[in-house]
């Protein structure tokens, strides 16, 4: 399908700079959006760049319907929820059979399996993907995952890929997902993912400035080393390669010009888009992992770190509550650029957990709404254009993917992926140690840390939890002889504990 002009709904700063990027691409883009301000911003720089021939505007969805040509191609850039809903009502007496719909906002994966079916008896096309990468990927190239029918996919594949980010092989970033929500469940555990990646990333750093007292500019050098040069001590070889790193670089070097101090003096320490429900990503990968009972503790983690930092009132008033009796103390360290390697092997290894975490939901939905989704995809559209690239673990997973081809289940059973592990496991446990010692902040590194412990451990302390859970409730267990079992409810009760109390909780 040769497509030449669309309609982008929705003219803030994605769906804004996606516009400017079709229409770099030669396309033709019509837009609506009821704030006036977002269109004329969006105007202004087409006409800065030299695109203003290529975008117009339309008041109503009547006439933006009209200005295409059939079938008609749609793109979304709405906020999630009902805004979407709206949308498709609106535009519905519009559209004809054939046309489509590309769905770019972070939306869940069920708003979009049931506007699929809205769309679906009028031979409309609903494609729900995820366009990684923030505001600067779309207006370059961002990494896209599409799902819907696949057919319709294909359709718009040729578009897609000119538009899409390139890995460092010039491969397109973007490809089919998936059935029904596939896309944008993909984009969700990607958004997971990151948030887990951040919090390791920023407690490091909070170890760095708070316990070992680094200067921006020092830190800057670290992070710039640990994405861009190859590193060996004790014949481990983890480049991060990794682009939270490379903008961490960036960002500790930035200063306010208008009076030369660093800009990370001044931003507060509040982590606001989940609570203000702007973002909805983390929150929904959050519920996911526990509907469908996988544990991804560095992920939840870094989420419940960013709803504490939220609420900056509530921690003053606990800081006084508590008399400001702990606060964040110094770590020594005898050898620092030895320690400094241990916090990069223990970032590295909760970046990775991350994976492990978020990969191992996509898993079970994948076994759930039987989507056949091709994992080694998945890696590919991460290698460019999105927040969680990270070359290292790209090609460590591609590599377990193509040696692994039907692997089910969580990546830690995999030689290479725990051994990886293993290596940084060290490192992680001495940072967690010291840090902890010191009362820093490290939720998603102790989580990372605590989930690679517990994950692989044959006899954990949980026997003493089952056995209290039968002593009150009568929950069944089974007996260690009996082999490990499925995650059921155990075949053994014993009399002796259910029947002594008289709880009934």
């Amino acid at each position: 399908m040769d497509i030449k002009k669309i309609a982008m709904v929705g003219a803030g700063s994605m769906g804004g700079m996606m516009s400017l990027l079709f229409a770099e691409l030669g396309t033709e883009v019509v837009l609506y959006d009821p704030s006036e301000e977002n269109i004329k911003a969006l105007m202004k720089k087409a006409k800065d760049t030299g695109l203003e021939h290529q975008l117009s505007s339309e008041k109503d969805y009547e006439s933006l319907c009209k200005a295409l040509p059939s079938p008609k191609v749609f793109f979304f850039s709405l906020p999630h929820g009902s805004v979407g809903d709206k949308t498709v009502e609106s535009l519905k007496p519009f559209l004809k059979s054939g046309d489509f719909i590309f769905d770019a906002s972070n939306e869940h994966y069920a708003s979009t399996e049931r506007r699929q079916k809205i769309c679906e008896p009028l031979g409309v096309n609903f494609i729900g993907s995820g366009v990684s990468g923030g505001y600067q990927s779309a207006r370059h190239g961002p990494s896209m995952s599409p799902g819907g029918n696949k057919e319709a996919v294909e359709k718009m594949l040729p578009f897609l890929r000119k538009a899409a980010a390139k890995d460092a092989q010039g491969r397109p970033c973007v490809a089919w997902m998936g059935e029904g929500g596939a896309g944008h469940y993909v984009k969700m555990v990607h958004n997971g993912i990151e948030q887990g990646m951040m919090s390791a990333l920023c407690e490091t750093w909070g170890i760095m400035t708070q316990c070992l007292g680094m200067k921006y500019e020092e830190i800057a050098e670290i992070f710039e080393e640990w994405d861009t040069k190859e590193t060996i001590l004790a014949h481990v070889d983890l480049k991060i390669k990794n682009f939270l790193v490379s903008i961490g670089s960036d960002i500790c070097r930035t200063k306010d010009p208008k009076n030369n101090s660093y800009v990370l003096d001044e931003v507060k320490d509040k982590v606001v888009q989940d609570v203000d429900e702007t973002e909805g990503t983390g929150t929904w990968t959050i519920e996911e992992g526990s509907r469908l009972h996988v544990s991804i503790p560095t992920i939840t983690a870094a989420h419940m770190f960013r709803l504490s930092s939220a609420d900056a009132d509530q921690r003053i008033h606990v800081h006084k509550s508590l008399e400001g009796h702990i606060k964040v103390g110094k770590i020594e360290v005898t050898d620092k650029k030895a320690f400094i390697e241990d916090l990069r092997k223990a970032t590295y290894a909760a970046f990775l957990m991350s994976f492990v975490q978020g990969l191992d939901l996509l898993e079970h939905i994948n076994q759930e709404k039987k989507w056949n989704l091709d994992f080694s995809s998945i890696i590919s559209i991460w290698r460019g254009g999105c927040i969680i690239q990270s070359d290292h673990i790209s090609d460590l997973l591609s590599k377990v993917y193509e040696h692994h081809k039907h692997i089910r289940g969580n990546l830690l059973t995999v030689h290479e992926v725990g051994h990886e592990l293993l290596k940084c496991y060290p490192a992680l446990k001495n940072v967690v140690l010291k840090a902890i010692e010191a009362d820093a902040h490290i939720p998603s590194l102790s989580a990372s840390w605590s989930y690679f412990r517990y994950s692989g451990d044959v006899n954990l302390p949980t026997q003493f939890m089952e056995a209290e859970l039968d002593y009150f409730g009568n929950h069944m267990f089974d007996l260690k002889g009996a082999g490990a079992g499925k995650p059921v409810t155990g075949r053994y009760a014993s009399l002796s504990l259910s029947n002594c109390t008289d709880s009934t909780v």
